[in-house]
């Protein structure tokens, strides 16, 4: 399938903070935007928060006009705004989505990824995938999509490398030994990690028991570096929840203690290896 929303999500962020600075350069507040164009108090606030799924055309021509841009900035903003409306898969998912997580992952130029318990879902075989979703709550249904999604995700693993993003991925041993399904399904798991690993732009390390708990970091993290200059954004998952981080404080912070869980876990060529071992194990 095609990526028929790549760069979407970014664009509409990058278009939000960008009338923001407008706005600021205008010296108007949202409200006295918004009474000028005769809106609804919180509009202006909503475009400016990102809140929106798809800008209007008509909405962002009038915030032009009023802040005077014109020219080949006008210009600008309108191939954003193009850009940024253009409707994702993701949307068809409200139910397994209820935030950006796909877009920004399907936009970002590299993805950093650590998970304490699990295989990422970006390297996860349709065997395992099924096995994780069957232990949660989740009715049949809800669980079919869920996959649906979740192999679509995946796709971006399979793009032309001028659009495919660099992969860093933390695991740890506990996430493959699990015992689920057959000794065929795990060992098809490890060795589909294995075949990862030698793509290029592609750096897989994992953490073992030998060498102790996790360390770096406790729970699952997702950091996207974003291209064009935008800023890196995070998405930290809990039970219950997946929550974005955008201050970049808390991102770099982030980061750091990524590096740490990078150091902590074996080089990527050791790596291979030691899968290769434990894929041995099943045999």
């Amino acid at each position: 399938m095609s990526d028929d929303a790549y760069g979407a999500t970014v664009a509409k962020r990058r278009l939000a903070r960008r009338l923001t600075e407008l706005r600021h350069a205008s010296g108007l507040t949202a409200n006295h935007v918004c009474d000028q164009l005769s809106w609804g108090r919180g509009k202006v606030g909503r475009f400016e928060a990102n809140q929106w799924k798809r800008p209007e055309m008509s909405d962002i021509r009038d915030l032009l006009r009023l802040y005077a841009v014109d020219g080949a900035e006008r210009d600008e903003f309108e191939q954003l705004a193009v850009q940024a409306r253009q409707r994702p898969w993701w949307r068809d998912y409200p139910d397994v989505f209820d935030n950006e997580f796909p877009g920004f992952e399907n936009d970002a130029s590299k993805i950093r990824v650590f998970m304490p318990l699990l295989v990422p879902g970006l390297l996860q075989t349709g065997d395992y995938m099924e096995a994780m979703l069957r232990f949660g709550a989740r009715p049949p249904s809800w669980r079919q999509r869920a996959m649906t999604a979740r192999r679509r995700r995946q796709e971006i693993l399979d793009r032309t490398s001028d659009a495919r993003p660099v992969l860093v991925a933390v695991i740890t041993e506990a996430s493959l030994m699990y015992h689920w399904g057959s000794k065929t399904d795990r060992r098809e798991q490890i060795d589909h990690l294995v075949e990862l690993s030698s793509r290029p732009g592609f750096d897989l390390r994992i953490q073992r028991f030998e060498d102790g708990p996790p360390q770096g970091m406790f729970s699952p993290v997702n950091i996207f570096d974003l291209p064009d200059g935008e800023p890196s954004i995070v998405y930290t998952e809990t039970d219950t929840a997946v929550q974005e981080v955008s201050e970049q404080a808390l991102v770099e912070s982030y980061s750091r203690t990524f590096d740490r869980a990078c150091a902590a876990a074996l080089e990527p060529a050791d790596t291979t290896a030691y899968l290769k071992y434990l894929a041995q194990r099943l045999e």
